[in-house]
């Protein structure tokens, strides 16, 4: 399970421990948004993450609090990409930017990058008002758990580098 903030680099990690494990690979982004950037119907998303998890092996790329618990509860590993506000807001704008009007790989078809203050908002407030919450939830998880909390790029290098010597 990979979470963190966007624009932190959930899915470019992602697609790094999927590179390796050539386990399943899923972006909730993908799965959340239809076509027009319109929402599922909250029981729908919460039977669609219940499915999900059932099948023991995957890499699941997203936070969505709402159906977080049901991802913790399967995960065997749990990897949160804690970034600084700054860069996440960065990245996230360099992205608008470069993708404007084109869908993104870790995105459906039918959503375009926009320019979205609404989720600049979320991205400036993740870290006050997201992440004690996600801690809270990992600290509680640790014991049972493999909980990876990568605060910089030297610490995601690692990361790979020893799940690569493991595969």
């Amino acid at each position: 399970m990979v979470i963190g903030c966007c624009g932190a680099g959930k899915s470019t990690m992602s697609r790094k421990i999927h590179s390796i494990t050539g386990l399943p690979l899923i972006h909730l982004d993908q799965i959340f948004w239809s076509a027009g950037w319109v929402e599922p119907d909250r029981d729908e998303w919460i039977d669609n993450n219940k499915k999900i998890v059932q099948n023991n092996h995957w890499i699941i790329d997203g936070n969505y609090g709402s159906t977080m618990d049901i991802r913790i509860k399967e995960a065997d590993t749990i990897v949160y990409i804690d970034r600084p506000t700054y860069i996440c807001l960065f990245r996230v704008l360099k992205r608008m930017i470069s993708n404007y009007k084109k869908s993104r790989m870790d995105m459906p078809d039918g959503c375009p990058e926009r320019l979205d203050f609404e989720f600049l908002k979320y991205v400036a407030f993740f870290n006050k008002i997201k992440r004690p919450n996600i801690l809270i939830k990992l600290n509680a998880v640790k014991k049972e758990k493999q909980v990876f909390v990568l605060k910089n790029q030297k610490e995601n290098e690692t990361f790979i580098s020893n799940l690569n010597r493991f595969n």
